[in-house]
């Protein structure tokens, strides 16, 4: 998993409320186990007609936000079905940082362990990063995970909360896999002492 410590973005605004994870990725993209691929159909349903032009009013289509790294969004971002593509999907498109006032527990979770950082703050505070969104790609927001700051294209500097676990995961890139990995040497010496003491299994 790619290490999150520093970010420096263009960001998109979408205020639309209780976004849920089949509008993010819809149902019909599931089959799939794969994490690569997804960010071409993300907000598929918001993003084209259906016979697959795209709808020049969504704001990832607009030339400005085509490589937009951070999404502000209204309350209640990840909601619905607990879907890990979801997350999949925001992290293929290139998005490595959501901005919310609140998100759905799993979705939530779920971002930590695809390289996302999803970030909690007051609603006047996003209101701001929203106003600040929509300035386009001439205004760049800044993440720094380490000092859990967000700071405005005009200097704003706001604080955020961050579970010193999911952060240290993060900073360090250790999904679920990474973390068991840590302790190959622990286990290699777990298995071989269980092989010696215990033969026949």
């Amino acid at each position: 998993m790619e290490k999150f410590t520093t970010l420096s973005g263009i960001a998109a605004p979408m205020p639309l409320v209780n976004i849920d994870t089949d509008m993010i990725i819809p149902k019909q993209f599931l089959k799939t186990i794969k994490r690569s691929g997804l960010g071409a159909n993300l907000f598929d349903e918001m993003r084209f007609t259906q016979d697959g032009a795209e709808i020049p009013e969504f704001v990832l289509n607009q030339p400005a936000y085509r490589e937009a790294q951070i999404l502000v969004a209204g309350d209640n971002f990840g909601c619905g079905s607990s879907r890990e593509h979801a997350p999949w999907a925001i992290a293929d498109f290139g998005i490595r940082c959501v901005i919310s006032t609140s998100f759905a527990d799993i979705f939530y979770n779920n971002c930590f362990k695809n390289g996302i950082l999803p970030i909690v703050l007051p609603e006047d505070q996003r209101d701001i990063l929203m106003k600040d969104a929509e300035k386009g790609a001439n205004a760049r927001i800044e993440v720094d995970l380490e000092a859990q700051t967000v700071t405005s294209s005009d200097g704003e500097t706001f604080t955020f909360d961050v579970d010193p676990f999911k952060k240290h995961c993060l900073l360090n890139g250790l999904d679920d896999i990474g973390l068991t990995m840590e302790k190959a040497a622990a286990i290699d010496t777990f298995e071989a002492e269980a092989s010696a003491a215990r033969p026949w299994v």
